[in-house]
């Protein structure tokens, strides 16, 4: 009878595992997508800077040629 309730014990952990498998990877995932849209959207940020920036600096070389 012992054995019978251990094994029964083992099978019933057995979805309880996959379940919370399941669960840590849902939640993984969503973490995953949130912080990707963060990154992706401060890489735009400083990406836009970075253009402004090299835009000035063209400006700035263009005009140095021209009072040569």
């Amino acid at each position: 009878m012992m054995e019978e309730s251990g094994l029964f014990g083992l099978f019933a952990f057995i979805p309880i595992l996959t379940i919370l498998t399941y669960l840590f990877l849902l939640a993984f995932g969503i973490y995953f997508m949130v912080r990707t849209l963060k990154f992706m959207s401060e890489k735009t940020k400083l990406d836009q800077q970075r253009n402004d920036k090299l835009e000035a600096l063209i400006k700035a070389v263009e005009a140095n040629k021209s009072d040569m």
